[in-house]
């Protein structure tokens, strides 16, 4: 069984556990997967109805895309682990194996890219809750700021996640080049987040 296919009480007492996997990586590609299953759910709640028919279109569009991200998402979860695994097992080469150096880099650019992907998928799931937050149903807007909410926190997980692998990289170009987006995104997209959440809550509580 996938990660992503186990029951919720399994996958959080595997996430407790001693184990591995899954770890932040997988927690955070949840917590993104759900921030965006409820940018769908404002959008379900919204379609159909004539209130709203003037955004219709893309009100839809939105959601497709929610609907897309929070899958893709949901399979990064299982991706993360299995980019864990060999580099666990580079750690384990002896040090003075003189192909080391190279297998761990490689590992480390392997385990760096899921999450990364998180990074970068979160903050387009941010980008549809504002479009949600602005033109979905008043009735389901908690959602959104829910959303936006989680998404922030898969978002900064993610990123502390693709971190801790470029810390350890020799290739400081490229770690570097890897470091400044994360940075680049978080601080643009958190800020975004933040704003359709006070919004709403400054609204409505």
């Amino acid at each position: 069984m996938t990660m992503r296919d186990m029951p919720l009480t399994g996958f959080t007492q595997a996430l407790a556990s001693k184990a591995a996997a899954p770890g932040g990586g997988g927690a955070s590609a949840l917590a993104g997967a759900l921030g965006a299953a409820l940018g769908s759910m404002v959008g379900e709640l919204t379609l159909g109805k004539p209130k709203y028919a003037a955004v219709e279109a893309e009100v839809s569009a939105l959601t497709d895309r929610a609907k897309a991200l929070s899958e893709r998402l949901l399979a990064l979860i299982d991706a993360d682990a299995e980019a864990f695994l060999p580099l666990s097992r580079a750690y384990g080469i002896p040090k003075d194996d003189p192909g080391r150096a190279a297998e761990l880099e490689r590992c480390l650019r392997l385990a760096a890219e899921p999450p990364l992907e998180m990074v970068r998928l979160c903050c387009e799931a941010i980008a549809l809750m504002e479009g949600f937050a602005r033109m979905g149903s008043v009735l389901a807007i908690s959602d959104a700021a829910t959303g936006a909410a989680l998404c922030r926190g898969a978002m900064e997980g993610a990123a502390v996640n693709v971190k801790v692998n470029t810390k350890a990289m020799t290739d400081r170009a490229y770690a570097d080049r890897i470091n400044g987006e994360v940075d680049r995104l978080t601080e643009e997209y958190g800020k975004r987040a933040d704003k359709v959440y006070a919004d709403i809550y400054g609204r409505y509580c």
